[in-house]
């Protein structure tokens, strides 16, 4: 069985390899396409870099525009070229729908795309003009099949990766309370993102937040995990904030070991201060009550402000039907708000609690894991291939 495969940023690469895992232990498969470093710990050998790719809201795109379709036309091509059983396509829409529709106007070649569109919050659009270039749709929320099956595709939830990542345990935690000086003060764990944009728009506004917050925690403290590529960025940002927070830096760690300390940061802290998006979930897994806050470029959120369809975008709200998780989006994403729901947060952190474990359950805790689950349904799609489990 030959398979090309395409993510485009690290979300990606993860959902990418842990599918390119369950594949191997169903079938025998030989992988071509784009990906990151856990994808090529997979056997994949990227056509080129994965990280060109990772490009996001609309006025950042504008400037790499011609760059991109260049490499939508080279993965195409290749694509064609290498004649395989099916190509799966992995979140980053903007160049994975281009890359289909090119190799749908020149082949049957069937096409999976994993993550559905969030075609439930805004574009409702996006599903049918998707039908048109993909075949089959794998599902990382069990509300969504529903809108992929009405456009016309065939449509699996497969289970959210969240679910099968290691969570530190309680002991992990209070090594790591007590390696960084906590003890039993209260920890707020701030997560500003992992792109720069993100970073730079965000920490400003999670440090005025934070000057409020101190007046009524003076003893609080602050630990920042982060990415390579923001590690520098984030260091400038927080130079001037009323406390200084660990910096939890993975340049020259080695990878497992940083994993580790992350988990431990993560189920350590009392109430964590986030970026909108899935890390929401990862809170969720580590039962850790959080304020979400997000705001982007000023002519991508007057895009999307005008089109969003939901009341939240904080994935914990949505899958377990609650409101518990406060947010602070666009124009609402302020420092005097924010303060005050943290602090409300780490008054009264249980609040959150039930939700959170409904969320985990209905991710598919406890089930199979997601990227076996995710292999199975793409083998599901293809029954001249045979699978040996």
């Amino acid at each position: 069985m030959r398979v090309f495969v395409i993510a485009g940023e690290a979300s990606g690469d993860k959902l990418g390899a842990a599918l390119m895992a369950g594949l191997k232990e169903l079938t025998q498969v030989e992988f071509i396409g784009v990906g990151g470093p856990l994808m090529q710990a997979q056997g994949l050998e990227s056509l080129f870099p994965m990280d060109e790719l990772s490009v996001m809201g609309i006025a950042e795109v504008l400037p790499k525009y011609r760059h991109l379709m260049r490499r939508i036309n080279q993965t195409a091509k290749a694509v064609l070229l290498a004649k395989p059983d099916v190509l799966i396509t992995i979140d980053s829409p903007d160049f994975c729908l281009r890359v289909a529709r090119r190799v749908k106007a020149a082949s049957h070649i069937r096409t999976v795309h994993y993550v559905a569109p969030t075609v439930w919050a805004w574009r409702a659009g996006r599903a049918k003009k998707m039908a048109k270039v993909i075949d089959h749709v794998l599902a990382l929320f069990p509300f969504e099949p529903p809108f992929m099956q009405a456009a016309g595709m065939d449509c699996d939830f497969v289970g959210h990766p969240v679910v099968a990542e290691r969570v530190a345990s309680m002991q992990d935690a209070t090594d790591f309370r007590a390696k960084q000086g906590v003890g039993s003060a209260p920890l707020l764990l701030v997560l500003p993102g992992s792109r720069r944009g993100e970073v730079s728009r965000l920490t400003p506004v999670f440090g005025e937040a934070l000057q409020r917050i101190m007046t009524h925690r003076p003893d609080l403290h602050v630990v920042i995990p982060t990415t390579g590529n923001v590690t520098d960025l984030v260091h400038d940002a927080v130079a001037d904030w009323p406390v200084a927070p660990l910096v939890l830096d993975p340049r020259g760690m080695d990878p497992e070991l940083y994993k580790r300390q992350k988990a431990a940061a993560f189920v350590a802290a009392d109430a964590a201060l986030a970026a909108s998006g899935t890390v929401s979930l990862e809170l969720a897994a580590c039962d850790t009550p959080m304020v979400i806050a997000y705001d982007m470029n000023w002519i991508s959120r007057q895009i999307i402000s005008r089109m969003l369809k939901v009341d939240t975008v904080t994935l914990v709200n949505l899958v377990s039907d609650t409101r518990v998780v406060p947010e602070f989006i666009g124009k609402d994403c302020q420092p005097g708000p924010i303060a005050d729901a943290v602090l409300s947060v780490l008054d009264a952190p249980g609040t959150q609690r039930a939700a959170m474990r409904l969320t985990m359950e209905r991710l598919g805790k406890g089930s199979e894991a997601p990227g076996l689950r995710a292999a199975r349904a793409v083998l599901k799609g293809l029954p001249g291939v045979r699978s040996e489990i």
